[in-house]
């Protein structure tokens, strides 16, 4: 079979760029494993904020916003965003370090500073002597990831686009001005290949004769515990502490937790290290009065980063009509609705959409020229 875009990698990212690209074309999304999502997509912490990551990403993640809160009509069932809020917890003697924090504040979403007695009162499972002040971000949102990765790949479906599963891709060639795709026993032909392979992009890239990213993989552990009976989890805001990088929400009932690791590793299908959980088990008793005797869930991912940070998305400039859509770090999910219109516009039309040029982000801040030129 043959179509216009044969997008690789089925996760949040692949799958919006097969959706706005089959307003313009017919699609193939092709995904290595049995269900779409089933790396990255389905292990995120599912938290939208605008004020974290370099600027490009802060800025990318703001031009999301309005697709997030108000989707296509039919796309989505419920709000893909609701309020959750976030709390940087300093403890006594650290406030000075809160500062920082502070300064990530930007127009419409404040991050304001709090006493001790409020940030215990909005998350009443802190230790009290482990609270000097805080930082709460009111604007940080829980997302919906699964609403949204389905409103996309649902969307795609009745644009006419096609989903294949459990196809692993084997061989990239040219044929014709064609890319042929062989996949297990799938072998399909398109004129651009839009490289969303998350974890596997730089594997996909070298099939295709392209430049090498340099894409490094980092494993994040997770684990999800029973919250205690009586604890009000609808308005407790996520926590973190300001001399750390673990944190921990309220998920779907339960709480989440995270020791906020970054461990550079090949691709793979990452799975959580118990020395990873118990040392997370043993921040969240220091720091709060959970006291964990069971573990429900425990799981990881991989985020992929290049070095300054900032997503890839351009065509390649060795392999004809290669695109990549990759090394979104831990923001993929959020930069999703951005990202994937400029996708489809750079592919359809060479230029970015104007709600990103507008915002001062240009097509050369992308590029994955910028990595060779560095």
């Amino acid at each position: 079979m043959q179509f216009d875009y044969l997008v690789i990698g089925a996760g949040v990212s692949g799958a919006s760029a097969a959706f706005e690209l089959a307003a313009s074309g017919s699609v193939a999304l092709i995904e290595a494993e049995n269900v779409p999502g089933y790396h990255s997509t389905g292990r995120s912490a599912a938290l939208y904020t605008r004020n974290y990551g370099v600027p490009i990403v802060q800025r990318i993640n703001a031009a999301s916003h309005d697709f997030f809160m108000n989707p296509p009509p039919g796309f989505a069932e419920y709000p893909l965003l609701t309020p959750r809020g976030s709390l940087t917890v300093a403890g006594p003697g650290d406030e000075d370090r809160l500062e920082a924090v502070l300064a990530l504040s930007s127009p419409g979403n404040a991050i304001e500073l709090i006493p001790a007695a409020q940030a215990l009162s909005l998350a009443p499972v802190l230790r009290p002597e482990q609270v000097g002040a805080a930082a709460l971000e009111g604007g940080v949102m829980d997302m919906d990831v699964a609403a949204l990765h389905q409103g996309y790949l649902r969307g795609l479906r009745q644009r006419g686009g096609t989903i294949t599963c459990g196809s692993r891709v084997e061989r990239l060639e040219r044929r014709g001005g064609l890319w042929v795709l062989t996949a297990a026993d799938v072998t399909i032909s398109g004129r651009i290949i839009v490289n969303a392979a998350g974890a596997w992009a730089d594997e996909i890239g070298a099939m295709a004769g392209a430049v090498r990213l340099n894409l490094v993989p980092k494993r994040r552990t997770a684990i999800l515990i029973d919250s205690p009976a009586g604890l009000e989890l609808g308005t407790m805001p996520a926590v973190e502490f300001i001399d750390g990088e673990a944190y921990f929400k309220p998920d779907a009932g339960k709480i989440m937790a995270s020791p906020g690791d970054q461990t550079p590793a090949a691709p793979h299908d990452a799975q959580p290290e118990e020395w990873d959980v118990a040392v997370l088990v043993d921040w969240l008793e220091s720091r709060t009065t959970l006291s964990i005797r069971r573990i429900a869930h425990s799981w990881a991912g991989l985020r992929s980063f290049v070095d300054d940070e900032v997503p890839v998305v351009g065509f390649d400039r060795q392999a004809e009509n290669f695109f990549w859509l990759a090394g979104q770090g831990g923001f993929g999910i959020m930069m999703a609705p951005a990202l994937s219109k400029a996708a489809r516009n750079l592919i359809v039309s060479g230029m970015l959409p104007l709600e990103l040029r507008n915002r001062g982000i240009e097509e050369r801040h992308l590029s994955p020229d910028r990595l060779l030129n560095a």
